[in-house]
């Protein structure tokens, strides 16, 4: 038996499966910081943290006349949303049932995303992650309408460029960001239309986890690396006559190795 303990669960095997396949749905619609930054793993859970290859000197060590330091590494952090599920439902997949309701798995899941990439993006203090914005050294582009939105993608590769971040570059857009975009321009054509001819065709990215505008940033590799112990998995938590107790979970870290290679862009209302 494993830590997620799923042989444990009241579970027919038809309704694991449906849990599976609706929670890898929704984590791949959601989850937006994959799809653009270097992946290393999965290494299992006893991968606690990753070695940056680096030292933290101590002034004062304990004894006169030897140096003391201490190896640099970044932690993995845990993350476990739990999934509250009827029985009884689930019950219904060894009878035939295709269409289970699965609701708290897809908030769960959605959840989870959520925490990953505004962790990617933002970062997280208190897990020693350092997120893509806050690293950049680039002052924000301002984007003043939506027709600006063309203009403003095209400043901010230059200013890539100008730093020695070369392409293929990719957008990653907030939730207000994309609607805009993929709505059509003033003479009808699609502003995203625009974008792609100024970056590449397809690397729009919806980010919902993006609290503003939009991200342009450097997929050449070798910028950001997302370093995964346990991938995203459901496991068994407990239950009783009724109901059963899940959760979706992972461990992770992720270091910037390059910081210059995003910018932000900031849609001014």
């Amino acid at each position: 038996m494993d830590l997620l303990k799923r042989q444990k669960a009241p579970i027919v095997d038809e309704a694991w499966n449906q849990i599976d396949d609706e929670a890898r749905r929704v984590l791949k619609l959601h989850l937006a910081g994959r799809k653009l930054v270097d992946f290393s793993g999965p290494h299992g859970w006893d991968l606690g943290a990753v070695n940056t290859g680096r030292l933290k000197h101590i002034d004062h060590g304990p004894v006169e006349h030897v140096g003391h330091a201490i190896r640099d590494v970044r932690p993995l952090i845990e993350l476990r949303a739990p999934i509250l599920l009827p029985i009884l439902e689930l019950d219904y997949a060894a009878r035939g049932a295709s269409d289970l309701d699965l609701d708290p798995v897809v908030l769960a899941a959605e959840s989870v995303a959520r925490a990953e990439d505004d962790a990617i993006f933002h970062g997280f203090a208190e897990g020693k992650i350092t997120g893509i914005i806050e690293a950049s050294p680039h002052t924000p582009i301002e984007v003043e309408s939506s027709q600006a939105w063309p203009s403003s993608v095209s400043a901010a590769k230059e200013v890539l460029r100008m730093a020695g971040i070369d392409g293929p570059y990719a957008l990653a857009l907030g939730i207000e960001a994309y609607d805009e975009l993929t709505a059509d321009g003033e003479d009808g054509y699609p502003l995203r239309n625009r974008i792609e001819e100024r970056v590449a065709e397809g690397s729009l990215i919806w980010a919902p986890a993006l609290k503003e505008g939009a991200v342009l940033l450097s997929t050449r590799g070798g910028d950001y690396e997302l370093t995964v112990g346990q991938d995203l998995s459901v496991g068994y938590a407990s239950h009783d006559r009724t109901t059963v107790e899940l959760y979706l979970t992972e461990s992770f870290t992720f270091r910037v190795l390059e910081d210059k290679a995003a910018i932000l862009l900031r849609r001014l209302r």
